[in-house]
């Protein structure tokens, strides 16, 4: 029984120590970095959102707006960098 304890002890640290490896690996990120990454994740699901709709569209005003939202959201991805 001592035994088994000593092994569940010696797997935990290791966990443990891989845990903060991985901890360490991640670069660690201001609010605004967060916030920044956030955004741009949003806007490239937007985007790819649209860009799906645009290849099913028949109707020439509504590809017309979606042309014009995905210049708006590219014009946006543009400036955050």
């Amino acid at each position: 029984m001592a035994r088994g304890w000593e092994s569940k002890s010696v797997e935990d640290q290791l966990a443990e120590a891989e845990a903060a490896r991985d901890a360490q690996a991640k670069p660690h990120l201001s609010a605004d970095e967060r916030e920044k990454r956030a955004r741009r994740e949003s806007l490239l699901l937007s985007r790819a959102q649209i860009v799906e709709r645009l290849k099913r569209v028949t109707n020439a005003r509504y590809r017309a707006q979606l042309e014009k939202s995905l210049e708006h959201l590219d014009k946006q991805l543009q400036d955050l960098e």
